[in-house]
């Protein structure tokens, strides 16, 4: 039976009738146990959709009619280049030279054009960011996972409503759109041509080749030849070069900045092969981009590096350069949620003072190439036609705006439509309950032919038009939140029930054996509880909301239906602590207190790596202090851990952005050596004291393979060996030699296998399992994140040293007697809260220590380059997020090695540190935002979505962790008596 635990004290139960009992109670725990596993992993799997329901609802709405602008088309086709990754400073800026990258394009700026910054938002990948640009809308973020696949899409855009579409470019992106497209030509080049170690502007030049062979065909074709000379044709080239040279080589190479060259060159010669085959000038051009490239080569965030693109439209239709003058300046103020600064000053590096800056919204290149062809706007597009960059008279430019108008209010009215209809109560959209007066109005000022203020008027309607959109998208939100809110917090109650009820001796202490609870009685809560939730699905139903809203209020009413049925407990633990005395609430206030304050602090951290290294400084100092004061003889442990404290802090103050130096991974394999043969040392010589035994089997020496040590030092030397050699060689041939690929497979698989053979002294395990994780993480590391595992493992041994001498402390203090659990394990105690809160530091600085896990972009791709160059995202992806699961792996295997050294049950503090997760993830809850600028947007989500993973991801790591720890063994005191005799 259990004595002492983590709210009090109380007495043991020797009796040797109750083992049945305590067998059978075992076999429940077990079962209930792994019944909340599941309902914990399914509880935090609905919820973390719940944020695409409150705050990133799909905008897709179907059932409108198109709407055509009544005006004649200014263009009978259009070409629309899309240089994918190509950031808008490396487009204008000057070269080192002093000339301009792109001299034709610039030249179009100056004398037949207009010019801009288009702001792309996050995840700013190639399909958001195409989507974006051709269908006038920006797609919720969960659909980034879409990025990588090849599916018709599902909504409307610019190519849809074209009569024909011309595609050529990347498989990734050209068979997005038109894939399932009838009336479109397209070709895309195989995916083996996407080989990150060769210089990728070659998949520009065959884009190009391919529409010049499309229009020397026509020659022969009069099918073909009919075809091209027909009206609201698109014709779309997809340039990959700049995305992929960005990727491999950064955006301030050579062969990046070459690469915008060779995109400006082909821009010229499009545009002379159209003018030489049409020669009408009747023709449209449109060049951007769908995102940019960070410093690092990756994009996915709201970096402005990632956000800013070049936007340069000229031809049929489109207005001439606009010298800068305040009475062309053109205020721009209906935007949809972003908050991105239009017509802001010019950098003067890039030449263009003297020219008018016109910034747009991505999402308004649709409405631009759409007004420009004379087609309906797509009819889920929630762009505003720029008109600044038009050539039209003023009664044009008043029908092309209230069409763009009439498309957006008809998304708005149709959304207005679908919600009455399966409403019980709706509170409508004040501000556009007259609409219909306002479009009578436009009407009679144009008939008026009072343009001007028709215009302001049409797009006051569609600014309102775009609120109605934001205000039906966020209708549920109240509702949405109060459940969401509700069933976290159910959750962390229930979850601290269970830990009371099975972790602690608190049931031995507050029930005396008459106070039994009645079954009737708790009967009826659940029938109350399913009589609720039955209510609550009916109206549900009736309201045809989608399932997930099922799911969110049935699983919230779920939970607080559990903690309402042990209300026998609640009572009677209400009552346990009416009883204690003053001191017990003081430390139960202050460890509560204590733990908020450092989880709000790792939540901080999320934005403020630096906090890290004010919290290792810290901690270098006190925990030291503290063990130097208690310790009741000298040691090194105080010094060590001091030590290992302030070498980890220095890492969250350097650059996320890891810059590539293969000496600094050599290095950091010279110090994983090191530090395995000082840990060996330490167990071969330290098998007399008795600090150590805990920490070193009575067997460890006897090995089934006595030089598997050895064998372990050898992987990690010819690792880095093999770090060496691949460098180079890609650096000088640009390729890599199957040789070395294979050699390094086999070194990061062999290696890892090689822990389940080493001995199972806490200290012997851990250091193979440190050396066998080494050889795979150092042949995927570029830089200093090789001594980052060195430093982490270091601190983890400080942990657990400190552990140790904690554990001899109590001892040393304490005469009391262990208090124990049927499973040989203690009690939790209030003081064991230390356990997790350590844990979650450690978990969350394997996050952030080389980098920002919670941004898209800190994925470093060239990682991967020691072991495939051929472009395979999920391969790549499998193995970028191996790398980074590696440090996890260090610091599960470390706090599955602590629970068996104090001996607390590991379920409990994993059940701890899921609470502690969760008091971090409501907050990231409630800082999910979908405004302000969209790097804030798109970090909130990321940081929401990792915390609530969390549940999982520590369950995987401790299953796969498992394999190795599982076979521990911690030493004893008698162990050591025994030997002394």
């Amino acid at each position: 039976m259990r004595t002492d635990g983590i709210l009090g004290a109380g007495k043991r139960d020797g009796r040797r009738s109750a083992i049945n009992t305590a067998r059978n109670k075992q076999k429940w725990l077990s079962r209930k146990e792994k019944w909340l596993v599941v309902l914990g992993v399914v509880l935090h799997a609905v919820y973390m959709l719940s944020i695409f329901d409150i705050y990133f609802k799909t905008p897709i709405v179907h059932g409108m009619d198109p709407v055509p602008p009544r005006m004649s088309a200014p263009a009978k086709r259009l070409v629309l280049l899309v240089a994918d990754g190509l950031r808008a400073d490396k487009f204008y800026e000057p070269d080192s030279e002093g000339g301009y990258r792109a001299p034709f394009l610039r030249n179009i700026i100056r004398k037949k054009g207009r010019w801009g910054v288009s702001h792309a938002r996050p995840p700013t990948e190639s399909r958001p960011g195409h989507v974006a640009i051709i269908a006038g809308f920006y797609e919720d973020p969960s659909a980034v996972t879409k990025g990588w696949k090849a599916n018709p899409v599902e909504f409307d855009s610019v190519f849809n409503q074209s009569r024909h579409t011309f595609s050529y470019g990347s498989p990734d992106i050209v068979p997005i759109f038109c894939g399932a497209l009838p009336h479109s030509t397209w070709n895309s080049y195989p995916h083996e041509f996407e080989d990150f170690a060769t210089d990728a502007s070659f998949l520009d030049e065959w884009s190009f080749d391919q529409f010049q062979n499309l229009l020397n065909s026509s020659n022969k074709d009069p099918k073909l030849k009919q075809l091209l000379q027909q009206d609201k044709l698109v014709v779309f080239l997809h340039l990959l070069g700049c995305d992929s040279n960005g990727h491999a080589h950064k955006p301030f190479s050579s062969i990046y900045l070459n690469n915008v060259k060779v995109v400006d060159k082909i821009a010229e010669k499009v545009y002379n092969l159209v003018q030489e085959y049409f020669k009408d000038n009747q023709t449209a051009y449109i060049f951007t981009a769908d995102h940019g490239m960070s410093d690092k080569g990756s994009h996915g965030d709201g970096h402005p590096t990632n956000t800013d693109t070049p936007l340069v439209a000229w031809g049929a239709g489109v207005g001439k350069p606009l010298p800068i003058s305040r009475s062309d300046h053109h205020e721009n103020t209906a935007r949809f949620i972003d908050d991105h600064l239009h017509d802001t000053e010019t950098p003067s590096e890039w030449g263009l003072s003297g020219m008018t800056r016109l910034d747009v919204n991505q999402a308004d290149i649709a409405p631009l190439m759409s007004t420009l062809l004379g087609l309906p706007c797509p009819i889920n597009s929630v762009g505003n036609l720029p008109l600044q960059y038009m050539n039209l008279n003023k009664a044009e430019e008043v029908e092309a705006v209230l069409a763009n108008t009439k498309q957006i209010l008809n998304q708005f009215l149709r959304k207005s439509q679908l919600k009455q209809s399966t409403s019980l109560y709706i509170k409508p959209f004040k501000p556009l309950a007259s609409y219909s007066s306002l479009l009578r109005e436009i009407e009679q000022l144009i008939s008026l032919k009072e343009y001007e203020t028709a215009v302001k008027l049409s797009e006051h309607l569609r600014s309102l038009a775009l609120q109605g959109l934001h205000y039906f998208q966020t209708y549920d939100w109240l509702m949405l939140m109060t459940v969401i809110t509700l069933g976290y917090v159910g959750w962390m109650i229930y979850v601290i029930l269970h830990i009371l009820q099975s972790y602690t001796s608190l049931p031995a202490n507050i029930f005396s054996k008459d106070q039994v609870p009645n079954p009737r009685s708790t009967v009826k809560v659940p029938l109350l509880g399913g009589l609720l939730m039955g209510v609550a699905c009916t109206l549900l139903l009736v309201e045809k909301s989608p399932p997930l809203y099922h799911a969110y209020v049935v699983t919230t009413m779920f939970l607080w239906t559990q903690i309402f049925s042990e209300y026998h407990f609640l009572k009677a633990f209400c009552r346990y602590l009416c009883g204690r005395v003053n001191d017990y609430y003081l430390k139960l206030i202050a460890t509560g207190v204590f733990s908020v304050i450092i989880l709000e602090l790792l939540v901080k951290s999320f934005t403020d790596r630096k906090l890290y290294t004010w919290c290792f400084l810290t901690t270098g100092i006190s925990v030291p202090f503290y063990l130097y004061r208690s310790l009741p003889m000298r040691s090194g442990v105080p010094f060590f851990v001091w030590l290992a404290c302030w070498f980890l802090s220095v890492f969250t103050l350097m650059p996320p952005q890891i810059p590539e130096n293969t000496l600094l991974v050599v290095a950091g394999a010279a110090m994983i050596i090191t530090i395995g043969i000082a840990l060996r040392y330490v167990e071969l010589h330290a098998k007399d004291n008795k600090y150590w035994l805990s920490l070193v089997a009575q067997d460890s020496k006897k090995l089934k393979f006595p030089l598997l040590f050895h064998l372990q030092i050898l992987l990690v030397g010819l690792a880095s060996l093999m770090v060496w050699l691949s460098t180079i060689h890609r650096t000088e041939k640009q390729e890599l030699l199957v040789l070395h690929q294979l050699l390094n497979w086999s070194i990061a698989g062999f290696s890892m296998i090689l822990p389940l053979f080493s001995a199972t002294g806490l200290l012997s395990r851990l250091t193979s399992i440190f050396l066998g994780v080494a050889p795979p993480f150092l042949l995927l590391s570029i830089g200093y994140e090789a001594v980052f595992y060195g430093a982490l493992s270091l601190a983890l041994i400080a942990w657990i040293l400190a552990e140790n001498a904690y554990l001899h402390i109590s001892k040393f203090r304490s005469s009391a007697p262990v208090k124990s659990m049927e499973d040989d394990n203690r009690c939790l105690e209030l003081s064991d809260m230390r356990i997790p809160l350590t844990f979650m530091v450690f978990f969350n600085i394997a996050f952030f220590g080389t980098g920002n896990f919670a941004s898209i972009a800190s994925f470093e791709i060239s990682s991967v380059y020691r072991f495939i160059t051929i472009f395979s995202p999920f391969l790549m992806a499998a193995l970028l997020i191996f790398k980074l699961l590696i440090p996890f792996i260090l610091v599960i295997c470390a706090f599955s090695a602590i629970t068996k050294l104090v001996q607390v049950p590991l379920l409990g503090c994993y059940f701890l540190v899921i609470l502690c997760s969760d008091v971090m993830t409501i907050h990231f809850f409630f800082l999910v935002r979908n405004k302000g600028s969209w790097m804030e947007i798109g970090n909130s989500i990321s940081h929401f979505g990792i915390m609530s993973a969390q549940v999982v991801f520590v369950l995987m790591l401790f299953a796969v962790t498992n394999v190795f720890t599982k076979d521990i063994q911690v030493g004893s005191a008698q162990q050591f008596s025994r030997k002394k005799m």
